[in-house]
């Protein structure tokens, strides 16, 4: 199936997003868009075809086309396309061997760096820069950003996969990319055409009643909705022969334990590092 394919109707698109038509809201309006949001997944296996000319500049178009805070466009990317280079983090980022494959990676900054540069060259300083806001909104920005280039993407027959784990070792990034002080990783992106067979399966979301509350927050049905949702990741799980079975698995997996934060328990003191004040 073409990455850019989506569901033949808005009723199939919902049933597939939340793993069954009995799971799925009810159909509102719709459109071409929404249909290729509904159609996402991450592909994590990429033929070595190049990237038609001017592909980057595209999604670079589409990237600054996003909503950023204040107009301040706190976020920078990093284009790599060398072997050797993509090798390198595919190291750093636990040999994520789609790194290599992918004929582009984006390596996406929060960057106020470039702010600071203009302070000094204005004679003046910004003293909001030294607080943990700034280092925020620009996160912030780069990841409206980089969603707006996954689409652009998307859209384009193309398919993508963020990688979050450039957050394990962010000095050892910052090092080979050559980052400014005041400026780190907060996720890569493979671009590139799916391989055979690694286009991937639409993965159910939660309930929407699960994450959308009306007036006030209200989790008192949270419990049966999840144990729905564990049921219906648990089918996804065994059709796509992964290891941890059911979403709550998962997040315990993910998160009960210092060692699976895989060296992102060291994040804070590393921003700093970095020059980050995080005040």
């Amino acid at each position: 199936m073409d990455i850019a394919t989506p569901a033949t109707t808005r009723e199939d698109a919902l049933a597939r997003r939340y793993g069954g038509a009995d799971a799925a809201p009810a159909a509102g309006p719709w459109n071409d868009t929404i249909a290729l949001m509904l159609n996402h997944r991450s592909v994590r296996g990429y033929r070595p075809d190049a990237l038609p000319e001017g592909t980057l500049e595209t999604l670079l178009a589409a990237a600054q086309s996003a909503a950023t805070s204040s107009n301040l466009q706190c976020w920078s990317v990093v284009a790599v396309r060398d072997p050797a280079k993509k090798a390198e983090l595919a190291r750093l980022a636990g040999n994520q061997k789609h790194i290599d494959q992918c004929p582009l990676f984006l390596v996406w900054l929060a960057d106020p760096s470039r702010n600071a540069r203009l302070a000094d060259a204005a004679n003046t300083t910004l003293a909001g820069l030294e607080f943990f806001e700034s280092f925020l909104v620009s996160a912030i920005d780069a990841a409206l950003a980089a969603q707006n280039a996954v689409l652009a993407a998307q859209s384009l027959g193309m398919g993508t996969v963020y990688i979050g784990a450039l957050r394990n070792r962010p000095d050892e990034v910052a090092a080979l990319l050559d980052l400014p002080p005041g400026c780190a990783a907060v996720f890569g992106l493979c671009v590139g055409y799916p391989a055979a067979g690694a286009e991937g399966e639409v993965k159910p979301r939660l309930p929407q009643p699960v994450v959308c509350h009306e007036e006030r927050y209200d989790a008192a049905n949270e419990p049966a909705l999840r144990a729905e949702y564990d049921q219906r990741m648990a089918e996804f799980s065994k059709r796509n022969e992964m290891a941890q079975a059911t979403w709550s698995e998962r997040v315990i997996g993910r998160l009960g334990t210092m060692k699976a934060l895989n060296g992102r328990d060291r994040l804070f003191g590393l921003l700093r590092q970095l020059g980050f004040p995080l005040k």
